[in-house]
């Protein structure tokens, strides 16, 4: 037997990772590698990106699905009509119903037409809270309805349904991008200060703010770092000049001496440093005060001193509110927004917040059952809305922009969100009720609803100026 000698077969080395003995696997292993890339980038896409970010994608669309403009007029040129039916095509199938002539019209003077967000309906809303005293802790004690035993719940389970369109529940990361790198101040009284504790808990849920330190006690700041966005609270509750005269007075609130032709320069002095301003104080005029005018008694509201006229809370009311709208328009360096949100009523039954006036509801009023709004509350809205429409008049004529934010309606449905009994614990020796204030979380969270779509309206304002002035350049 002839014996045939074999070179003896070892298993082939694998190559390093950057060769190939084939060359045909170096274009496959890129093209699985590009493959593998491309998959990693639409999972982080699918799974994080989008979801956060979706609410701005798209905007223009938005903007012009969700707004229509009105129809030009027969001298527009053609290039401005074929820009507003590009618009029109894009706006809903059923459009909202017009607003009243006597109501007021933002969208008169834009060309723009803007749902009525401020007449409807609360609807059940399962999926709120959306934040709570463990998740935030701005809270105000007073207001911690959680904190102090409330029992039920349902209060929080409601969400704002206007008439002719639909009003988004906060969405917190489309807040911030709007208002990135932007200021805003909340000025007037402690339920200015109650909407703020709703706004931090709903944006902290993204970029928690934090709390910077001024000098000054009456004026509170907060900024979101990420964001660069700023925001602040004013104390004024009279919006004018005031001075205490007297801790207690005739019925133990205080008795105050206020300046009516003379703005608080407390906030005055500050707006030329923000885009956006939320202006808003009644009930402290409702305490004894004293009025002057050109520093001179004019008269006073139950103050019961002799040889005083008494011309009643409204009267001081109408011009403090007047003088305030006045120190905004002849702000020249102030160029941003100034919404108005109107009176927030409260709701004592059974007597009034001394006398053990109590607000023990736990669902909304339905819109055929609402009471009708207290008499002294319904003067002080009506001033509201006609020294607004003067002060927008005068502003147009100066380049300034006034938003009212009506949110007086659908508060005046919410008795079952106040603390009542529950700002404070049972053993603590509190004799009054608070039925002015509202709990948080709660409808008070609406209020930043509103403030978000208005918001929204600025922009599609901006969006639809810059549209409108290329077309009448072209």
């Amino acid at each position: 037997m002839v014996m045939v000698k074999t070179k003896k077969k070892f298993p082939p080395r694998s190559p390093p990772f950057f060769f190939s003995a084939n060359v045909m696997e170096l274009p496959l292993r890129r093209s699985n590698a590009k493959i593998v890339l491309l998959v990693t980038v639409a999972l982080l896409l699918l799974t994080i990106v989008i979801p956060i970010y979706y609410p701005l994608l798209g905007y223009p669309v938005y903007l012009l699905k969700h707004y229509s403009t009105k129809s030009s007029s027969g001298s527009s040129s053609s290039s401005s009509s074929s820009s507003l039916s590009a618009v029109d095509v894009q706006a809903p199938v059923s459009a909202p119903p017009p607003r009243k002539a006597d109501e007021d019209d933002d969208d008169d003077e834009d060309g723009i037409k803007f749902c009525d967000l401020f007449s409807g309906e609360w609807v059940p809303n399962p999926k709120a809270p959306y934040y709570t005293n463990s998740t935030c802790s701005a809270i105000y004690e007073r207001q911690d309805c959680m904190k102090h035993g409330r029992p039920d719940t349902g209060y929080m389970k409601w969400r704002w349904k206007p008439d002719g369109c639909d009003l988004p529940i906060f969405n917190p990361v489309q807040f911030l991008e709007i208002v990135r790198g932007k200021s805003m101040a909340f000025i007037g009284d402690s339920l200015s200060g109650n909407q703020i504790q709703s706004l931090i808990c709903l944006i902290s849920r993204v970029d928690y703010p934090i709390s910077v330190s001024t000098p000054d006690e009456n004026f509170k700041l907060w900024n979101c770092t990420y964001y660069n966005f700023t925001f602040a609270l004013l104390w004024t509750p009279h919006l004018v000049k005031a001075i205490q005269a007297d801790p207690n007075g005739p019925t133990g609130s205080g008795l105050f001496n206020l300046y009516l032709d003379e703005s608080d320069q407390r906030w005055t002095t500050h707006i030329q440093e923000f885009d956006y301003i939320v202006i808003s104080a009644a009930h402290w005029f409702y305490r004894p005060s004293v009025f002057y005018e050109n520093n001179q008694i004019t008269g006073c509201h139950y103050c019961l001193l002799n040889n005083v006229s008494d011309l009643t809370e409204r009267y001081g009311y109408r011009k403090a509110i007047r003088t305030a709208f006045r120190a905004i328009n002849e702000c020249k360096n102030f160029k941003g927004v100034t919404f108005l949100r109107t009176i927030s009523p409260p709701h004592f039954e059974n007597g009034p917040w001394n006398q053990g006036g109590n607000c023990v509801r736990t669902k909304p009023f339905k819109r055929k059952e609402t009471p009708a709004l207290e008499e002294g509350h319904l003067e002080i809205y009506k001033i509201q809305l006609e020294e607004f429409r003067a002060a927008k008049k005068e502003g147009k004529k100066k380049g300034k922009k006034f938003r009212l934010m009506d949110t007086m309606k659908a508060m005046l449905m919410r008795a079952d969100g106040h603390p009542s009994r529950y700002g404070h614990f049972a053993q603590e020796n509190v004799t009054a009720n608070d039925c002015l204030h509202w709990c948080v979380p709660g409808p008070i969270d609406a209020w930043n609803d509103f403030l978000l779509e208005m918001l929204k309206m600025e922009e599609v304002r901006s969006y639809a100026e810059k549209v409108f002035s290329s077309d009448n350049k072209m």
